[in-house]
């Protein structure tokens, strides 16, 4: 058979028989490309074989899927579904991704020595991927601390700076299913990728071949932090004791002294401590190595953990998701809550930057707080301690994303601290610490998504140091003689209730991604002009950049980076915002309205007048 021109080297990889069948096919043409370029290249037989047995069995969608494009820096770094592809997370995705980053370090510091900290999650690869990074990284000459055993992410951002670094990589799909896997990639701040180097980064990673990435590791360059030569490392890595991951090395205890000291009144927590009791759920992740650790260290003598979750595992056998955002994520947790009668509920996602909360509300019963009620609590505190303490000085700040609840503003403007919106993800938050470093003061920033940061020597979202605070928050309601939920319902009292909701639909693959971007384009071609009963008088548009006023017909230039995230304002004060996720296959809806609540005993009727406002705004948007 005599094969066009431009197919005929694929050929060379493909029997006839498999070729003629991918010929028939009507695969988009940069499919086609990437399969020829995977089958042709230096990649491993297995991953060959795979390719050929989805032209054998006319597997489109998953030909499609695998490599309608490539793995990019999103939200959360590179993140996807493990497997054979160009958007899929393997050796070889991983492998280019760090041959880029270690280019363009070589381009970025020509004349300092280059070092990079790597560290990696529970996940299933994640070990073996921590190896490749180390591999490439080294190769290249560059110097590399490896965490042997699996370890939070904040403390990855903490390393980064610790150890003098110029960048980092920790492995990790963070919440995601187990199907996934991730890697976030940071600069020598220890904040994630922003621009312009993510987009720098990923112009030399699509200019590498899969030729060009150096697999073989320089053993000379890589240093373990726990002071293990590397072959113990891999004998121990093969069948790891409990032991192994609760071994705290310098860099550990450096981080923990560290988020003590960003607890205002760390001595509440032992003064409490015999009537406080915690439990806790790393949900089979790395909280478990420093969390119990770092409660232990603050005085709480009083902890319960859940035990058919303590121990690391990336199939996540006890959820359906590993993520403290669902509900279903803390039933094992609140049910032991339950049998001993506990004060606080804390449950981390597996690479433990974020942190999900129960309390006991005014009947006794358990209730989880959202992203946005635990923020406010954060904030609300620290503010209180820092004026009690004489420390808001130096134009103290706050930062919160676009999309987390505008109460934390209102609460900002009492205390006279100013406080800046920002895009989704802490990497902008630490952008903006970055731009402000020594002009002003950060005391904490906070996302929607259960993501918060308190103090600037971490900059990324932690959750270590988030449990610490909030254990000290729940001694101090215990010394006022209320609670959690109490002060939260205080705080609505004093600056007004504000109810959030999240809506996120899932849209899988290359049609669902074409899904998402249709409805973005729609809201922006015939946006809603009454929202709930209220009139639209105000969109904001990132990704053009405008702010628009419907009433006065002004515009004001948005000065963040370019996002598709699309926010209307209505006349009564309510904020709905539409934003598809940069780490998940998602679309979402943030709906925040507000009232007066005139008494704590007028809560549960003003939330659901609220909600039922959210439901109807729901249907206004079709969704």
């Amino acid at each position: 058979m005599a094969y066009p021109q431009k197919y005929q080297s694929a050929a060379l990889n493909l029997h006839p028989q498999f070729f003629e069948k991918m010929m028939t096919k009507t695969l988009p043409k940069i499919v086609e490309h990437k399969i020829q370029q995977w089958l042709q290249g230096s990649y491993d037989e297995a991953t060959k074989a795979q390719i050929r047995t989805w032209i054998d069995q006319q597997a489109d969608s998953e030909l499609v899927d695998a490599f309608y494009k490539d793995l990019t820096f999103g939200t959360g770094g590179l993140r996807g579904v493990m497997g054979v592809g160009s958007n899929r997370m393997n050796r070889y995705t991983v492998g280019m991704a760090t041959q880029g980053i270690a280019q363009y370090l070589h381009t970025s510091f020509p004349n300092e020595p280059l070092k990079v900290a790597i560290a990696h999650d529970s996940r299933n690869q994640s070990s073996n991927f921590a190896q490749i990074v180390a591999d490439v990284f080294s190769a290249n000459g560059i110097e590399v601390y490896l965490f042997p055993y699996l370890r939070p992410t904040p403390l990855l951002s903490f390393a980064i700076r610790h150890l003098g670094c110029q960048s980092g990589v920790v492995i990790t799909a963070s919440h995601n299913p187990k199907e996934y896997n991730g890697y976030k990639a940071y600069w020598k701040d220890g904040a994630q990728l922003t621009s312009p180097h993510d987009a720098r980064v990923m112009e030399v990673v699509a200019q590498i071949d899969i030729e060009q990435v150096k697999f073989t590791r320089n053993p000379a360059l890589v240093h373990i932090l726990d002071g293990s030569t590397e072959n113990t490392l891999l004998q121990k890595a093969v069948a790891p004791t409990a032991n192994d991951f609760f071994t705290l090395g310098s860099v550990e205890n450096a981080f923990l002294q560290k988020a003590i000291a960003q607890c205002p009144s760390p001595h509440l927590v032992a003064q409490q401590a015999h009537q406080m009791k915690v439990v806790y759920t790393p949900l089979h992740g790395t909280g478990i190595t420093l969390v119990p650790e770092i409660l232990n260290r603050l005085g709480l003598e009083d902890l319960h953990l859940v035990s058919a979750q303590i121990q690391p595992n990336g199939n996540f056998p006890t959820v359906v998701y590993p993520n403290p955002e669902e509900a279903e994520a803390l039933t094992l947790a609140l049910a032991e809550a339950k049998k001993i009668d506990a004060d606080l509920v804390l449950a981390t996602d597996p690479d433990a930057d974020r942190v999900g909360i129960a309390v006991k509300n005014a009947e006794n019963e358990w209730q989880l707080l959202n992203g946005n009620q635990t923020g406010v609590l954060i904030m609300y505190y620290l503010l209180t301690q820092w004026q009690q303490q004489g420390k808001l000085i130096g134009q103290p700040y706050l930062v919160k994303t676009v999309v987390t609840s505008y109460l934390i503003d209102a609460i900002a403007r009492h205390f006279q601290v100013d406080c800046y919106n920002t895009l989704t993800g802490f990497k902008y938050i630490a952008e903006i610490i970055r731009e402000k470093e020594g002009q002003a003061t950060f005391i904490a920033g906070c996302e929607e998504s259960y993501g918060y940061m308190v103090g600037d020597f971490v900059r990324d979202k932690d959750a270590i140091t988030t449990c610490a605070l909030l254990t000290e928050i729940l001694a101090y309601a215990k010394s006022q003689g209320t609670t959690l939920y109490g002060l939260l319902l205080d705080i609505y009292t004093k600056f007004g209730l504000y109810v959030e909701h999240l809506v996120s639909i899932t849209k899988k693959g290359k049609e669902g991604a074409e899904e998402i971007k249709a409805m973005m384009a729609d809201f922006r071609a015939n946006p809603p002009t009454q929202l709930g009963g209220s009139k639209v008088v105000r969109i904001a548009d990132y990704e053009l950049q405008i702010d628009q006023d419907l009433v006065t017909g002004q515009k004001t230039p948005i000065s963040l980076e370019k996002s598709n995230v699309l926010q209307f304002f209505t006349a009564d004060g309510s904020v709905i915002s539409a934003r598809p996720s940069g780490t998940e296959p998602k679309i979402k809806f943030y709906f925040s309205l507000k009232t007066d609540l005139p008494n704590p005993q007028a809560f549960e009727e003003k939330t659901q007048l609220l909600k039922q406002t959210i439901e109807q705004i729901i249907q206004d948007l079709k969704l």
